[in-house]
């Protein structure tokens, strides 16, 4: 094992995985979705950047190939179970949440099973893609959740007439309540659109490893 920086920042990125859900554990709401937001935003910055080192200083280690996309499922799977919990599991986050977890715990099978020959299965230039959008996904998801309940303290203390009113009628705005409202809506809804993209591009790149591995999978 080799602790170096590409490796320490891995190794960091694995642990923040079960930290964007602990922030849900200390911290009330909008705060924890504000902690989660930045914490997953940092930690999927270094998936770029301890590659991009590995491969600069030639660093590049075993320990390093194994981590890397350990740290990269857990920190997905572990941020979609949290979206789904908020989400009050709401079918367009469930299915393609449900479908991505799926393929993930799948791969890494097929990869554990496969042991020495799991070289078949490298990371994909599509793979990358995959996981850039997925964390893109859950990053937006996030900020909508706090950008939810920013709105919702913004609104605290007046009367639910009143907000429908501003937003819906021709009540004077003077919070900004429309802006805010309509900036909550197209941002899920960019989440929702890029998680689907995301569960595409998920599904494509399984079947692809599925069907590398089937060679090694037939009986003698």
């Amino acid at each position: 094992m080799t602790w170096n920086i590409p490796n320490i920042l891995t190794l960091l990125r694995l642990l923040a995985a079960p930290g964007v859900a602990i922030m849900f554990l200390y911290f009330a709401r909008p705060y924890a979705d504000w902690f989660a937001l930045i914490l997953f935003v940092v930690a999927a910055t270094t998936d770029w950047v301890d590659g991009y080192l590995a491969r600069a200083w030639n660093q590049q280690t075993k320990f390093g190939a194994m981590l890397d996309p350990i740290a990269d499922k857990a920190m997905v799977v572990i941020a979609l179970l949290v979206i789904c919990g908020f989400s009050g599991m709401n079918p367009w986050i469930l299915l393609p949440a449900i479908l991505i977890m799926f393929r993930e715990t799948f791969v890494s099978g097929l990869r554990e099973f496969l042991g020495d020959t799991a070289g078949t299965l490298k990371v994909t230039p599509l793979a990358k893609w995959k996981t850039a959008t997925q964390m893109t996904a859950i990053a937006v998801l996030f900020s909508t959740g706090a950008f939810e309940h920013y709105f919702g303290m913004q609104t605290l203390g007046m009367d639910a007439g009143i907000v429908e009113d501003v937003l819906f009628g021709d009540a004077p705005d003077e919070l900004g309540l429309i802006w805010k409202y309509k900036g909550m809506i197209w941002s899920w809804w960019v989440g929702i659109v890029l998680l689907w993209i995301a569960m595409v591009l998920t599904v494509i790149t399984g079947a692809d490893y599925l069907l590398k591995a089937m060679p090694f999978l037939k009986e003698e």
